[in-house]
């Protein structure tokens, strides 16, 4: 505003950040009127006012950018472990799965690896082997694997109530045959040394002739009859060629040497294992006979 004392030639303000004090300095003659000193008296206390407010503003200012960048920690959930878990810990697969009156049935010298599913009405025979993570689901009708064959990784085995082509709906897999890793068999019949490749489908009512081989990927839809002594492959299953008389005698070998194979397996599981070794070892710490 217009200073209307003429003796009053400069105001000026200074400010104190640091200390947040404010102080006015009239450079003029004393002031030797009421007017003068009213003037110099509103201009400090206005200037006070706004100075005080634009400090509160900051303040706030700051505080709420220190509070967004500080995370605020979360509380830690702690779960104590029921006293009970280990002893009744039910997540661990079952291997035979009764069903009803109906138990599956291995034979002593069958190798049915820990982590294999047999539900219900299957009947694993002499020297055979059903290798990790298969599935044998005989929760409709029966299931056999035969003397010496094998039904190797992640295969899938189920059979329906009853077959479209009037053929029986129960899975049959005779002696000597070899299934592949992840193949999948409904309520199909294979006869004696036969060969089913890898990732193979054989569906309802399906029958592999003996001393047939099937090749991997291949898809026997529903019915189809594939004759003893040729080879099929594809999508549908077709026919590709006649076995020469070498390769028929190979297909029980290849079983005979899974069969072996499936021994080195089979001792590292009790009764078999080495075990005994350590239960041994054992007694003779607590000082009991062996």
């Amino acid at each position: 505003w217009p200073i209307k004392n003429p003796n009053l030639y400069l105001v000026q303000f200074q400010l104190n950040l640091s200390t947040t004090t404010l102080s006015l300095s009239l450079f003029a003659n004393p002031p030797r009127n009421p007017e003068s000193i009213a003037m110099a008296t509103s201009i400090a206390r206005f200037s006070r006012r706004g100075v005080t407010t634009n400090l509160i503003r900051r303040c706030f200012a700051a505080e709420a950018a220190l509070a967004t960048k500080t995370e605020v920690p979360k509380p830690q959930l702690t779960v104590s472990p029921s006293p009970d878990r280990v002893k009744w810990d039910y997540r661990g697969q079952r291997q035979i799965i009764p069903l009803g009156q109906w138990l599956p049935k291995v034979a002593v010298d069958a190798y049915v690896a820990p982590n294999v599913v047999l539900a219900g009405q299957v009947t694993v025979w002499d020297g055979s082997s059903v290798w990790n993570g298969a599935v044998l689901r005989g929760d409709l009708n029966k299931i056999t694997v035969g003397f010496c064959s094998n039904v190797q990784e992640r295969c899938v085995v189920h059979a329906a109530w009853s077959s479209p082509t009037g053929l029986p709906a129960a899975t049959i897999i005779d002696r000597y045959v070899t299934v592949g890793a992840y193949s999948l068999l409904r309520s199909c019949t294979i006869e004696p040394e036969c060969i089913i490749g890898q990732h193979s489908i054989l569906m309802e009512g399906s029958l592999v002739e003996t001393r047939s081989i099937l090749e991997a990927g291949s898809v026997v839809p529903p019915g189809r009859r594939i004759p003893s002594g040729e080879l099929w492959g594809g999508n549908p299953a077709r026919f590709i060629r006649t076995l020469t008389n070498e390769e028929t005698l190979e297909i029980p070998k290849l079983a005979v040497a899974i069969n072996h194979l499936s021994g080195d397996y089979f001792s590292e599981f009790l009764p078999y294992s080495t075990v005994y070794l350590e239960v041994e070892k054992f007694k003779k710490s607590l000082g009991i006979a062996v």
